[in-house]
């Protein structure tokens, strides 16, 4: 009889733990839809839209966990360890960690739906003025769209980056991008090199108004503070147009439409 008793608490319990972790010993995905966020722990990356926009569940109720990290990669790394429950990112990025790692996948559902825009000091608007001239030429002769889709899509991804033209003049000097290169694929390294759909626009924006570009790599949490300072002329990482970051900066018009989505462990 006590064997009997016994032999059915440890079955029990075992059946428990299987169903809180799943298979293979790790916990079991309870992310399948953004309703499922309340109470759950979100990884994000420190100052993106994903953080901002994660931070509305940490007074929600039941509260959530938000763990920020410096890097996108990171957070993904916690999400495949079951550090964080899901993780927030814009969905080009997130086709690109999903891609390397067969153990995750997007929910359908997007999160939320944002556009890009470059970061200029409020102090320079002749420079903002230059910026959004370029940036209607180069929407305008298919440039832009030229650039995006090389990064995005099919197996030729990266293979026609866009090319400076001959004699450009350049005696406007230096414009010092800052950016965070861990953003596939509008910023990262390849080959020591950091390329991606931000730094062709950058370049086809500087050969429209005759400056060098100069690309200089940081955490993305300082890069608004680096263009509010001059340490940089402007900011371009994904950067979604806020209220709290109009308070610090000015931005240009936008120049893509990107969306939020969830990355979860697969069941």
């Amino acid at each position: 009889m006590k064997k009997t008793k016994l032999f059915t608490v440890l079955t029990l319990s075992a059946a428990l733990m299987l169903s809180v972790t799943g298979c293979g010993g790790k916990k079991a995905n309870p992310v399948h839809s953004a309703d499922d966020l309340p109470g759950k722990t979100i990884g994000v990356q420190l100052g993106t839209t994903g953080d901002i926009y994660a931070s509305d569940y940490e007074s929600g109720s039941p509260a959530s966990t938000i763990e920020r990290f410096n890097k996108g990669g990171d957070a993904v790394q916690a999400l495949k360890q079951a550090k964080v429950d899901c993780v927030i990112i814009d969905s080009e990025p997130a086709k690109a960690f999903v891609a390397k790692n067969d153990d995750l996948t997007i929910l359908d559902d997007p999160f939320t739906t944002e556009e890009y825009a470059i970061a200029i000091s409020k102090e320079k608007s002749d420079l903002k003025a230059q910026i959004n001239s370029a940036l209607a030429e180069l929407k305008s002769d298919g440039t832009l769209d030229k650039i995006i889709s090389n990064y995005i899509g099919d197996d030729t991804k990266g293979q026609n980056p866009y090319t400076s033209p001959e004699g450009v003049d350049r005696s406007n000097g230096t414009l010092i991008m800052a950016t965070n290169a861990a953003f596939e694929p509008y910023e990262f390294y390849n080959n020591s090199m950091i390329v991606g759909i931000d730094v062709d626009m950058a370049q086809a924006i500087c050969d429209k108004i005759g400056y060098e570009l100069k690309i200089e790599d940081m955490e993305f949490d300082s890069i608004i503070n680096a263009v509010q300072s001059g340490k940089a002329d402007i900011g371009v990482a994904g950067m979604t147009i806020t209220e709290d970051r109009l308070k610090n900066i000015d931005f240009s018009d936008p120049y893509t439409t990107a969306t939020q989505v969830i990355i979860v462990r697969k069941d």
